[in-house]
């Protein structure tokens, strides 16, 4: 799972989310996938009532709990003796404002995802233990979380009337990790209720007034979050915010609502929520977060699917929904090699994703894809997730370890040989199926007004025998600027520094209008293309009447192509960019090596400039290394019409 601190990358700010996709086109209407279904009335009926709902065994249920792998309780419980008894991080009101004076997010997020952490930490081991020993930690971590003024971060609290600073406790904001906590402060009371009346009768009131009061209460009576799709003047698009913050409120509900009509209600209304998320999705379930956000797009589609089938007896059933199956099966076909991952716009590079997500998300859609691309992941991250991001995800998982276990033995990851994404634009190939041989090459078309949007239409990157050969940086530690209207001055963001051309000096810009046109795709035992019109991705100062770019992977010749076409109106520059992490050597007019024997040949008349970015940001380095370099195949005097190929093999 995601440490503290790829969560706190993963957490983006929703309104500079929305304010960055600009010129929007209007939004889908509403289809109703799921509350279709079901109408208010049925829906209410097929619902458990709380008292009659037990997703998962209580602490009280001792065989339950000591049936789990020793191991697994060894290391939770392990880990929890390491913050026994020392000091709770406090969370000074001047750590907060960091981000309103300085844009820094991470030294408060470290404090308040380290007291959320440890306080799980102590509840599964608790658990699992059963003797007693970690019930004060427990205590104390619940009271101070009751205690702070605002469950969320610093870099979300702009949502509240009184805009950023210091939060209003007047107005509960619902953000990604106030819905987190009310999903820990939930999952906690279920599981350990009965030991925490021991402790005080005062406890469990306090949990349910404050989960009500922070998020139950402002969900149930305010449209204005944009997260939730539900207000008809607020249609921006939405992202992965919507099912993260969705799965927390409808385990929050479910668990802690005694008003059974309030409770189903509730229920409905986040259904309809989650209708409004699969509004913005195309049919073929692409994710234009990328992968990892599939984390916290799909696979919290999923949480939620899931706890509507479990606490309903099985009855609400949403699983045949074909979208809902093409968003699961996304994170597999977007698998490049080991931890590769296609990681366009904010995505990152490499990537673990849940493996018992993946997994139980296969089993419930019925794919085998994705029941054996979990099972791999489980079985190549085998050690447990002592650090859980949230309890539900956590519990969930510790009850399946033994099973997905079982399964993970013989597991290998699909590696599907050729997929193409029409609605996002993305196309993949390898060169054969179930193998990670040989060139792999993923494209894109899209637009420049997409969530997490860098300027990259037009955008590819080659892998050989699992390994970067021609990358897509991504994107580095969240701060203010990130989602501001200055996300643009940020090196990864820009188009030259994606593998796109900048004509007669003009980059990319962000916006809608920036938009790849006539976008194919075409596959065979021979080859693989890929093929769109860029002309639309630039302003028109950029003089380009057409360009067409193909990318192709040649399955014979074992190498990859790429070769622009075009017909421009002003000839004063082009300029190709090719990002690599590896050391590039000119040999020969027209002909570059990389580190690692691989060959680049293009035009004679391209001039190669080597230019090097450090990579020391604490997201990057650990992917690419000290250093990034781009190639820039330029020409000060090209054609009014013609074209330049580019091509990548090994030796």
């Amino acid at each position: 799972m995601f440490t503290p601190t790829r969560r706190a990358v993963l957490a983006a700010p929703a309104a500079a989310l929305l304010a960055n996709a600009q010129d929007v086109k209007t939004p889908p209407e509403s289809r109703r996938l799921l509350s279709s279904k079901y109408e208010a009335g049925p829906f209410a009926n097929l619902l458990l009532p709380r008292t009659q709902w037990n997703p998962y065994p209580r602490a009280t249920d001792r065989p339950a709990w000591q049936a789990l792998p020793q191991d697994l309780r060894s290391a939770f419980v392990a880990a929890a003796n390491q913050q026994k008894g020392k000091p709770w991080p406090s969370l000074p009101a001047t750590v907060f404002l960091d981000f309103q004076r300085n844009g820094n997010r991470t030294r408060f997020e470290d404090l308040s995802f380290g007291r959320r952490n440890r306080l799980r930490q102590a509840v599964l081991a608790e658990c699992m233990e059963g003797e007693g020993r970690f019930l004060d930690d427990i205590l104390d971590g619940l009271w101070l979380v009751c205690e702070e003024s605002f469950w969320g971060v610093p870099a979300h609290i702009g949502a509240q009337k009184a805009g950023n600073g210091l939060p209003d406790i007047s107005e509960p904001i619902v953000d990604l990790f106030a819905a987190e906590t009310a999903n820990t402060v939930a999952w906690t009371d279920y599981l350990l209720g009965a030991q925490l009346e021991k402790l005080s009768p005062l406890i469990r009131p306090r949990l349910l007034a404050e989960v009500r009061r922070r998020m139950l209460e402002p969900c149930a009576t305010r449209n204005d979050f944009g997260w939730m799709g539900l207000d008809p003047q607020h249609q921006s698009p939405l992202n992965n915010w919507t099912p993260w913050i969705d799965s927390n409120w409808l385990a929050a509900n479910l668990l802690m609502e005694r008003d059974e009509a309030r409770r189903s209600a509730t229920a409905y209304r986040i259904l309809n929520s989650i209708d409004r998320f699969l509004d913005y999705y195309h049919p073929d379930g692409g994710c234009d977060e990328g992968p990892s956000y599939w984390s916290r797009a799909g696979a919290s589609l999923f949480e939620c699917l899931e706890l509507l089938h479990s606490a309903s007896s099985g009855r609400l059933d949403y699983f045949g929904t074909p979208l809902v199956h093409e968003i699961g099966t996304y994170i597999y076909k977007a698998h490049i090699a080991a931890d590769w991952y296609v990681n366009f716009a904010d995505a990152s590079a490499r990537v673990v994703p849940n493996g018992n997500l993946v997994w139980r998300y296969g089993q419930r859609i019925k794919d085998p894809g994705m029941i054996a691309h979990g099972a791999w992941i489980a079985a190549t991250h085998p050690k447990p997730h002592v650090e859980p991001e949230a309890l539900g995800r956590a519990i969930d998982e510790v009850f399946h370890t033994a099973d997905l276990r079982a399964a993970s033995a013989a597991a290998q990851p699909p590696l599907v040989r050729d997929v193409f994404l029409p609605g996002v634009q993305v196309f993949t190939a390898r060169r054969r199926q179930g193998s990670t041989e040989g060139f792999y090459v993923a494209a894109q078309g899209g637009h420049n007004a997409e969530s997490h949007n860098h300027n990259d239409v037009g955008n590819f990157i080659v892998f050989h025998d699992g390994e970067p050969v021609l990358v897509d940086v991504g994107v580095e530690m969240y701060t203010a600027k990130t989602f501001s209207s200055r996300r643009y001055e940020i090196w990864t963001m820009q188009s030259g520094w994606h593998n796109c051309p900048t004509i007669n000096g003009v980059s990319q810009q962000a916006g809608r209008r920036f938009e790849a046109a006539t976008v194919t795709s075409s596959s065979d035992d021979r080859s693989a293309l890929f093929s769109l019109e860029l002309q639309h991705a630039y302003l028109a100062e950029a003089g380009v009447k057409q360009w067409r770019r193909q990318v192709r992977l040649d399955r014979t010749a074992n190498s990859v192509s790429i070769q622009d076409q075009f017909q421009l109106t002003k000839t004063e520059s082009v300029e190709l960019s090719l990002i690599t992490i590896r050391a590039p050597k000119e040999v020969a007019p027209g002909e570059l090596h990389l580190e690692g024997g691989f060959v680049l040949r293009y035009d004679k008349s391209l001039r190669a400039v080597i230019d090097e970015h450090a990579s020391t940001d604490a997201r990057l380095q650990p992917i690419w290394g000290p250093l990034v370099r781009r190639i820039r195949l330029s020409s000060t005097t090209p054609p009014a019409e013609g074209g330049y190929t580019v091509a990548i093999t090994r030796t």
